[in-house]
């Protein structure tokens, strides 16, 4: 679907964003492995995490009840379990769709499961790198199989008895330390993964909630964890910080807006974003934060500002990966230039988001340099319309609306309705609180 898209004259109002995806894969995935009932509330109804809680209940989690919202959006749910050694063998392949998340973590469920099952997903999946997934589960004893070695889905996995390894990641993941740890669950010994820069640490955080000896070396970034079957827990989920971003992003760069979020996760190792737009000059405030589920939870607020240029590179990366399309369009406001550095993992996204950023940024008239491992944007650029193809990136559709709060022109996003992996009410947000009166 195509939609077109005029500067607004304000972009202010109140948001309320859907639950966390990443936080929902888990409350799914890791009370399966546990046995017994658990509520999950605030569970956003995105097409990831609807993959998520098909895959679950194909392999035998049950959905006890499930009342949606007016919008259609999020859930609670009673989910019941047996166990991960009642777990069904499936009869067909579970479906990951776009979802690299959940296929990377039902890896390291199936790795060290009692039964065997194939893991595919779409077109846009099915050429991303598993390889790197694959080949420690296969140090730790797992039988796996897949295109090219298992670099790339569809992947069939047969369970098997798996041993603790120590194991240094190669780049700072979280899915890749997810799978691990999930694995290490089942595996005989204790697992310990060194990650070179810290990455999001949702797992650890609801692992030790659900009575799992998980122990972190902050110092020396060493993650340990003992083998154990999960308790099932409650878990209240926060509205979503990656969702929270393009509106962060778009009251700081249109120049009558402000913008209030509510109920925001806001974890430090996923808001890295916060800390460079801040470094930029940005207005921010933090207001009434709270706990969820040992999840920190705020309302952010943001207005109207004046930004410089910075160099964005090293180990804030991994905290702010999701964003960096955003960051770009910031950065064309912005007085002077923006590098950014070490951010190839954008390469294999959903998309190529590296050179999809460039192409489309500078289609709308900024000057935007490509870079191996990143990008050069110049800042200060003035924006006109242009035709702008999501590639059917969800990251991508919502950083060219926001593009949009600042182009002269009409902007026409092609394949719109990426968003609907995501955020499925994104645009219904958007045109609510970007005024044309």
């Amino acid at each position: 679907m195509d939609l077109s898209l005029l500067k607004p004259k304000s972009f202010k109002g109140e948001i309320k964003t859907p639950g966390d995806k990443s936080i929902a894969h888990r409350a799914l995935i890791l009370n399966s492995l546990g046995s017994g009932q658990a509520n999950i509330s605030n569970f956003p109804r995105a097409q990831d995490t609807i993959a998520t809680l098909k895959a679950m209940g194909t392999l035998g989690m049950d959905i006890v009840q499930e009342s949606i919202d007016s919008k259609g959006v999020s859930s609670n749910l009673v989910i019941k379990s047996s166990g991960i050694n009642s777990f069904k063998e499936p009869s067909s392949y579970l479906d990951a769709q776009n979802s690299g998340t959940l296929m990377r973590l039902l890896l390291g469920v199936l790795s060290g499961s009692l039964i065997s099952a194939v893991v595919s997903g779409d077109a846009s999946l099915s050429k991303r790198p598993m390889g790197r997934i694959v080949q420690p589960l296969k140090l730790m004893g797992a039988n796996i199989e897949g295109e090219a070695g298992g670099e790339f889905p569809p992947i069939s996995v047969e369970g098997a008895k798996l041993k603790g390894i120590n194991y240094d990641m190669p780049i700072a993941s979280a899915q890749l330390k997810s799978a691990l740890l999930i694995a290490g669950l089942s595996a005989e010994g204790k697992t310990q993964i060194t990650e070179p820069n810290i990455s999001r640490n949702h797992t650890e955080n609801m692992l030790i909630d659900m009575g799992i000896h998980v122990h972190n070396e902050s110092i020396t970034n060493k993650i340990i964890i003992s083998p154990g079957i999960p308790n099932m827990i409650d878990v209240e989920i926060p509205s979503d910080f990656s969702s929270a971003a393009p509106w962060i992003v778009g009251g700081l760069i249109h120049d009558d807006s402000e913008i209030v979020i509510k109920d925001v996760g806001i974890n430090e190792t996923r808001t890295g974003l916060l800390d460079v737009l801040r470094e930029m000059g940005a207005k921010i405030s933090i207001e009434q934060t709270t706990e969820n589920s040992k999840e920190p939870v705020a309302d952010i607020i943001v207005s109207s500002s004046d930004l410089k240029g910075i160099e964005i590179q090293g180990e804030i990366i991994p905290r702010l990966i999701d964003e960096l399309p955003l960051i770009a369009v910031a950065a064309t406001q912005a007085e002077g230039i923006t590098t950014i550095r070490d951010a190839a993992e954008l390469r294999v996204k959903e998309s190529d988001r590296i050179k999809n950023t460039v192409i489309a940024l500078n289609r709308l008239g900024a000057r935007v340099e490509e870079q191996d491992d990143g990008m050069v944007i110049y800042g200060k650029g003035k924006l006109k319309g242009g035709i702008l193809n999501s590639e059917g990136d969800h990251r991508l559709a919502i950083a060219w609306a926001v593009a949009s709060l600042v182009s002269d022109g009409e902007v026409v996003i092609q394949d719109s309705d990426a968003t609907q992996v995501s955020y499925p009410n994104f645009w219904s947000d958007f045109l609510a609180v970007a005024s044309t009166n």
